[in-house]
Formats: C-alpha cells, sequence, structure tokens
C-alpha cells in the first residue's frame, strides 16, 4: 500500500492544500468524498470559525480530513486547542518552528506533517517528529521559499537528507505531473491551484474565472524582504513590483500590503486592488469543475500515464 494512503486512511495519495480563503469545509468534505484527503486552512480563519468548519466537514464527510495551520497565525495557541478538542486527526502545519507543537500534538494522537521549502528545514521537521513532511517548490501558490528551488529540484534533494515520507508540492495540477513527481521519490502529493478553482472552493467566483483565464507568466513571486508570495499579476501586483523595484523596506512593503489584501482578493473578487495568491500552473487550468471530478481525472490521467511509459520501456 502507498505510504501516505496508509498514513493518512485514504485511496489516493493526494492532498488538497489548505488555502487561505479557498478551502472551507465544503472544499474539504468534497476532495475526501472523492478519496483524496481534503484539508480546511485555519489561516484565513477566527478561532470559533473554524471549529465551525471542523463539525461542518465532519458532518459532511466520513473519511479522513485534515486542517493547515500556519504555526505564525496570532492566535495559534486557539486553533491548536481546538483541533484537539474538536478530535482532529490529521494537522498540516506551516509557515513557523514545527518543533513549538509537534510534540503536543503527537502526544494527543494527531498526525502532523510539516510544509518545507529547502533541505535544511526538511532535516528539522524530521528531528521534531513530524510524521511526513510537503515539500513545497517554487511554483507554487501563496507563500513561498526564498531559495526559488523548483518542486523537480526540490523533491529528490530532501528525499535524500530525511526518512519520513515527502509530499511533493508546487507546480501539480494533472496526473502527468503527480506522475513526475513520484518518479523524483515522492510518496504523494499537494495540490492547491487547481482546487482553487473547483466548484466547492470558497473562492470568489472572479478570482476562479481569472485563475482559469491566466497564462504563463501571468504570476509572480513578490515580497522576498517580506514573506514571499506567488501572487497573480493584477494592479495591486504591479504597485508591488514598482515599489520593489524602487528599492522599497519591510515597512513601506508592509504599509503597501495593507489589511485584508488576500480576503479583498481571494474571497470578496476586488481584481484590482486585492493580493490573489495561485501557482505557476494556473496557465494548465482551463475549466471550474467540481471537487471530485478533479480528483477522478487526476488519478486516471496517472494511471494511464504509469501504464503508457510501462508500455514504452
Amino acid at each position: 500500500m502507498n505510504t501516505i494512503c496508509a498514513l493518512l486512511g485514504i485511496r489516493y495519495p493526494i492532498i488538497q492544500a489548505g488555502m487561505v480563503w479557498c478551502s472551507g469545509w465544503r472544499l474539504a468534505s468534497a476532495v475526501s468524498n472523492a478519496g483524496a484527503l481534503g484539508m480546511i486552512g485555519s489561516g484565513s480563519m477566527y478561532p470559533e470559525t473554524l471549529r465551525e468548519h471542523i463539525r461542518k466537514c465532519r458532518l459532511a464527510t466520513p473519511y479522513p480530513f485534515g486542517v493547515n495551520i500556519p504555526l505564525l497565525y496570532p492566535e495559534i495557541d486557539k486553533h491548536i486547542q481546538i483541533v484537539v478538542d474538536e478530535g482532529v486527526k490529521i494537522v498540516f502545519t506551516s509557515a513557523g518552528n514545527p518543533a513549538t507543537w509537534t510534540g503536543y500534538l503527537k502526544e494527543k494522537g494527531i498526525t502532523v506533517v510539516h510544509v518545507v521549502a529547502n533541505k535544511k528545514f526538511a532535516k528539522k521537521a524530521e528531528d521534531s517528529g513530524v510524521d511526513a513532511v510537503v515539500a513545497e517548490g517554487f511554483e507554487a501558490g501563496g507563500h513561498n521559499g526564498r531559495e526559488e528551488t523548483t518542486t523537480m529540484c526540490l523533491v529528490p534533494a530532501i528525499k535524500e537528507v530525511i526518512s519520513v515520507p515527502v509530499i511533493a508540492a508546487g507546480g501539480i495540477g494533472s496526473g502527468k505531473a503527480m506522475l513526475a513527481a513520484m518518479a523524483l521519490g515522492a510518496d504523494g502529493v499537494q495540490i492547491g491551484s487547481r482546487f482553487a478553482a473547483s466548484v466547492e472552493s470558497s473562492a470568489h467566483q472572479h478570482f476562479k474565472e481569472a485563475i482559469v483565464a491566466a497564462d504563463e507568466g501571468d504570476t509572480r513571486l513578490s515580497m522576498k524582504k517580506l514573506v514571499p508570495v506567488r501572487l497573480l499579476k493584477n494592479p495591486f501586483a504591479e504597485r508591488v513590483q514598482q515599489a520593489e523595484q524602487d528599492g522599497a523596506d519591510t515597512g513601506k512593503l508592509k504599509e503597501l500590503l495593507g489589511i485584508g489584501r488576500a480576503k479583498a482578493g481571494m474571497f470578496n473578487g476586488d481584481m484590482e486592488n486585492g493580493e490573489l495568491e495561485i501557482g505557476q500552473v494556473s496557465a494548465l487550468i482551463h475549466n471550474i469543475q467540481p471537487a471530485a471530478i478533479i480528483v477522478g481525472e487526476i488519478w486516471q490521467q496517472f494511471q494511464e500515464e504509469k501504464k503508457r511509459l510501462l508500455s514504452e520501456i
């Protein structure tokens, strides 16, 4: 049996990323019902909102689902306590030191996976006791690694230095890409952008349509002085780029970013002034589909491509 399927109790080694403003209980439960692992993205939720989504997700699916928790969240202790109190069995952590909470979560019987973008933090995550890591390459949407290491280079590099399972992320939105990641040594894949454009995604329809309309070169990694993030190009992203070219320091970038930019863009649909976090694979997304169809198509294409390659050897 596949290592990730056994670890997480799922049918397919496919994880839906816990994306801010896109990953509520509707998406998570739909993905889990389709045989993959659905994930609630807690980074855009107040503590009681997270509790509500967990409870609704549990009513909507009898299958495993997880919660993604950015460790830099200002009310992290409340989020951690809620996942424990609500009996969540799988937590993906990101954006912070995994050693802070991994031991506590493991004591509560929770499977812990941490997202990393380089070998150094992959080893730190393993040392902290995580059950697996997500190796997220430069192609990925949202917050990213400063090293700008692509998924194709990152996955085998991390596989060389740790022994826990590795889940590939960044630039994966099809069965072909999944097969490539597995060939590099990944035990499973995490997919964000493709699910951001799903029917059940809580993203605004305008944002979903912008994802589908995106072409190659329409995203850019920005704000490396602050927190690197890959954005879909729009007037706000252009202002950020101009500020960076003009030598803006972190204070000026924070002022430009302001409060609520991501919500304005991805959730409220402000395509001019909002922050639109999405990956390079958006150029390969051509329609908005139900999550179950997305999971089914990815798995079917994965199987077909694997069979095709084997027949040609």
